[in-house]
């Protein structure tokens, strides 16, 4: 169903698409470099994806390699011990049946953490992604404080460590919108990860970056409010009586 999963392919065309609307509008501004760092965090993502999806097989059968030389291994070392003979050693008997339980135990727990490796193996490359991706949020979020609406006003005094004000309402309020796009984005990229790779801590670390970009996305948006709230409106035409 083409509706029910993410394509890659359409979130990096967006991203691109996104980052040549910032540069056309801002050119000299950094918010224009970020979108192209977004572009490019978008082609990353999709090749990890590409990798991800698939099983890795030459990981399983690297474990299906050591489970079979490990099962060989115990069929031999079972083969040439001397088996006791029930009564003749009772202290002996014991010993070895409870020698043979504690390898049992191993062997199984040893077992699990090779079916789980390929697991532990994405997750760790999902983690050095989502981190990229945590960390570019934060910047988007360090290019929109200094955009504050109450600089507009023109009862506003800048000090003079105040930084340079040189948008108009309209351009500031588009700055804004494309920081909150791009911080969707971000979390439509995170969101690939969790769609390649179907693991509870995936998901669970995706859900925290979804989070922190919707939670940043709302204060941009406040300020979006603000600046629409003071902008000057529009003058109705009046028509003049006909005679």
């Amino acid at each position: 169903m083409p509706f029910r999963s993410l394509d890659p392919a359409q979130i990096l065309t967006t991203a691109e698409r996104l980052e040549a609307r910032v540069r056309e509008r801002f050119p000299d501004r950094g918010l224009a470099r970020v979108a192209g760092e977004v572009a490019a965090l978008a082609r990353a993502v999709r090749a990890e994806v590409d990798v991800l999806s698939p099983p890795i097989w030459w990981l399983r059968g690297l474990v299906a390699w050591v489970v079979l030389a490990g099962a060989a291994v115990f069929v031999w070392v079972g083969s040439i011990l001397p088996l006791r003979e029930v009564g003749q050693d009772a202290i002996g008997s014991v010993q070895s049946i409870e020698a043979a339980i504690n390898t049992l135990l191993l062997a199984g727990l040893g077992l699990v953490a090779l079916v789980r490796l390929e697991a532990r193996v994405k997750r760790q490359r999902v983690a050095r992604g989502l981190h990229s991706l945590r960390s570019v949020i934060h910047v988007i979020d360090m290019h929109q404080l200094t955009k504050d609406p109450v600089t507009l006003s023109p009862d506003f005094t800048p000090t003079e460590t105040s930084p340079a004000r040189d948008l108009t309402a309209v351009e500031m309020s588009r700055y804004l919108d494309y920081c909150s796009e791009l911080l969707a984005l971000t979390g439509k990229l995170a969101a690939l990860y969790s769609q390649a790779v179907p693991d509870e801590g995936v998901a669970q670390a995706v859900t925290d970056i979804e989070l922190l970009g919707a939670s940043l996305s709302r204060k941009i948006w406040q300020k979006i409010s603000l600046i629409d709230a003071s902008a000057p409106a529009p003058r109705r035409k009046t028509r003049l009586p006909t005679p």
